[in-house]
């Protein structure tokens, strides 16, 4: 049964050391380490440069010989990241999920390696098993690339199919994959709400998402309500005071209203997730929600619980707060930060400050947009309260 996803899967213990020698050998991909962590010094010493930071990978991964030492490694560069580019990290709820159970994660989207990365380090601060990570062929269009995410625990999705019968075909073996991994290898799954990030920071599940991961069901001896408790889905709400990417988004979301689409630059991808790692990040605070074990109907009964966990689960920043107040002139009445104490805007006037000067930094046609970004959270609570209220 394991080799019908050989070419999707995480590698195993006994692949990890001929992946990472066949990386050390990577031409491309020592000079792409290279080119982002010295860039200048790249550009006129590069075989000197390359050579530096091969021996440099090599010490890094003399002591990966298996999945578990790579994570203490993808570790240690976590603890590094968070020293660096956030001002807290905070998790709630986790202590509800009791650690030798599997469970299939499913979080909002906003940051392309980040979201599961910090979810990721949550299980693995708070002695759960790390999951394996749904990333889209996509973000893979090297080889190493694929090389470095499958050594950390991730499974590929084949956005890139050609025809509907390949598609469907990928399709039902990334579901047949999610189940097996659930209910027989027991080992927990990571996968996003919504297939690419919410940009405008409305964070809402697609259907078509629930529909993929239904197709495993046997209609023959179980219901789709049984199907979803096996599966024991439990939403995810992670939040950014800051958001690194944020001009690109506001940018992105511009372009689409003002010309109708937006063509993305080639490896646009591979900027925002340095930006997002290297980026200033504020607070983040990472909500689990509880496990959905009622008597679902169908997908959209799904997703409408899963968009509720989320949005009920998100903490609101001050950053959050201040964008509202800009677009609309008010302050709500909700709970701000990991203490959940109600918003005061006197209490919080040094990062409303910043939040402000950020914002002015950019290109005066970006500020709405960007504001709608930060702002759209609150926007979601407020509904999720009173429809009328918003």
């Amino acid at each position: 049964m394991e080799e019908q996803f050989g070419d999707i899967r995480p590698y195993h213990d006994h692949e990890v050391r001929p992946v990472v020698e066949r990386l050390l050998q990577d031409d491309e991909f020592i000079g792409s380490l290279a080119a982002l962590r010295l860039p200048r010094l790249t550009q006129r010493f590069p075989a000197l440069v390359r050579m530096l930071v091969r021996w440099v990978v090599r010490r890094e991964l003399r002591t990966a010989h298996d999945i578990d030492s790579v994570q203490d490694l993808v570790k240690r560069y976590m603890d590094r990241m968070i020293e660096r580019c956030t001002d807290s990290f905070t998790v709630s709820g986790l202590e509800r999920l009791p650690a030798d159970q599997p469970y299939l994660f499913m979080s909002n989207h906003r940051d392309i390696a980040l979201d599961p990365a910090f979810i990721n380090y949550a299980l693995y601060r708070n002695d759960h098993d790390t999951v394996r990570i749904a990333i889209g062929d996509n973000l893979l269009s090297k080889p190493f690339a694929a090389d470095l995410m499958r050594l950390n625990k991730s499974f590929i999705v084949k956005r890139s199919a050609k025809g509907p019968r390949q598609m469907l075909a990928a399709y039902k073996t990334l579901s047949a994959y999610i189940r097996h991994s659930i209910t027989v290898d027991r080992s927990p799954i990571w996968i996003a709400q919504r297939e690419g990030r919410a940009k405008d920071g409305l964070d809402r599940t697609e259907v078509a998402v629930i529909k993929m991961i239904a197709m495993a069901q046997d209609k023959a001896s179980e219901s789709f309500a049984e199907f979803i408790r096996q599966l024991r889905i439990v939403p995810v709400a992670i939040s950014y005071e800051f958001d690194p990417c944020d001009e690109l988004k506001a940018r992105e979301l511009h372009e689409r209203a003002t010309r109708g689409s937006y063509a993305k630059a080639e490896h646009e991808d591979l900027r925002s997730i340095g930006l997002g790692i290297a980026g200033s990040k504020g607070d983040v605070h990472v909500s689990f929600g509880e496990p959905l074990t009622g008597d679902y109907a169908d997908a959209d009964a799904v997703a409408a619980e899963i968009d509720r966990q989320i949005i009920s689960l998100y903490v609101l920043h001050p950053s959050n707060f201040a964008a509202y107040h800009a677009l609309h002139g008010t302050w709500p009445e909700l709970s701000c930060g990991a203490d959940g104490s109600v918003f005061k805007p006197e209490a919080h006037r040094a990062v409303i400050e910043r939040f402000e000067q950020r914002i002015a930094a950019l290109p005066p046609e970006l500020r709405p947009y960007a504001l709608t970004i930060y702002a759209n959270p609150v926007i979601s609570k407020l509904e999720l309260a009173s429809p009328v209220a918003a």
